[in-house]
């Protein structure tokens, strides 16, 4: 069975130097993840040793995607040049080995047209399937009005929009995340309750902001089987109440216009939710790769989850094929 995972990180040497030229208060501190282990050296293997990888998790193709924060952490004139620099290098590892790879675009959101004109380029240029971003960019929400233009463009261009987890606000992390030992004050941030909740929210705002009213053929992805807004469906419905504006419920846009895969969470419990909430077309697969790293014997006990053989074809790669053009 073929198998595509969609949330596989790389990162540039130029971004990574330039994210850790940043002063203390502007840095993101959740890149020191980044560096834990071998995490480094894998992260910045988009070639042999990447595929080797996955190959020891039978993994047929591996779509890129540039690690947190990307170049959204920057200043606008830097991201954009980095984010050029970041596409071409990933494009040039999809030409080395088309039958492996395919890439996320990565965009200077600090620079919202510019963001749109790189989405553009990557798509028609490049090749890449997608674009992945983060829920804010500075004091910037995703939803703000700005951005309009790029979303209007990855509707345009049938680009999937993936929003990735990122560290909150020194605000939010100053009301909400700090006073606990600095270790935990940033596991809770992040991995632990942060990150997903910053993820979700940015979603949950997209549909209360009218986005899919406007641009009804945009479709996201989120991972970690949804950044808690399937877990909590019933609630965030019941916004329906107050927003009167929006063409629909708000849970019939999480069923249409937005996907869900794994990032690595292999467990069946969570897949078996999820088809509770959604339909097995909307679910993908991915590793989180290198955070996460299932053997091939683990990637097979997760299908054999799935009762359904043609349910499970669509998750392990019908699916992403399909959403992505891939075929």
């Amino acid at each position: 069975m073929k198998t595509i995972a969609i949330e596989e990180h790389w990162n540039s040497v130029a971004i990574r130097d330039a994210l850790d030229r940043l002063p203390d208060g502007a840095r993101d501190e959740s890149v020191a993840f980044n560096a834990l282990g071998d995490n480094q050296v894998r992260l910045e293997d988009i070639g042999q040793g990447r595929i080797e990888a996955m190959d020891a998790a039978g993994i047929d193709v591996s779509i890129l995607s540039v690690v947190t924060p990307a170049t959204q952490a920057l200043p606008a004139p830097d991201a954009v040049a980095l984010a050029r620099d970041a596409n071409d290098e990933a494009a040039e590892a999809v030409r080395a080995h088309p039958d492996r790879f395919r890439a996320f675009a990565t965009l200077p959101t600090g620079d919202p047209l510019a963001a749109a004109g790189e989405l553009e380029r990557c798509a028609t240029g490049l090749g890449h399937v997608g674009a992945m971003v983060h829920g804010r960019t500075g004091t910037r929400t995703l939803d703000d009005p700005a951005y309009d233009d790029l979303f209007a463009t990855a509707a345009r261009l049938r680009q999937p929009i993936f929003i990735h987890p990122q560290i909150p606000s020194d605000a939010l992390r100053d009301a909400a995340y700090r006073g606990l030992d600095p270790l935990v004050d940033l596991g809770l941030a992040s991995f632990g309750w942060g990150w997903h909740m910053d993820a979700g929210l940015a979603a949950l705002r997209l549909i209360l902001r009218g986005t899919f009213d406007r641009h009804p053929d945009l479709q996201l992805v989120l991972g970690h089987w949804g950044e808690m807004l399937l877990f909590w469906m019933d609630r965030v419905d019941s916004l329906s109440s107050v927003a009167k504006h929006l063409e629909r419920r708000v849970g019939d846009y999480i069923k249409t216009n937005i996907h869900i895969t794994a990032s690595g969470m292999l467990q069946e419990r969570l897949l078996r939710h999820t088809l509770d909430f959604t339909t097995a077309d909307r679910v993908l697969f991915s590793t989180d790769y290198p955070f996460h790293r299932p053997d091939a014997a683990e990637v097979e006990r997760f299908f054999a989850a799935v009762p359904d053989p043609s349910d499970r074809a669509k998750i392990a790669s019908g699916n992403a094929e399909a959403l992505f053009r891939l075929t």
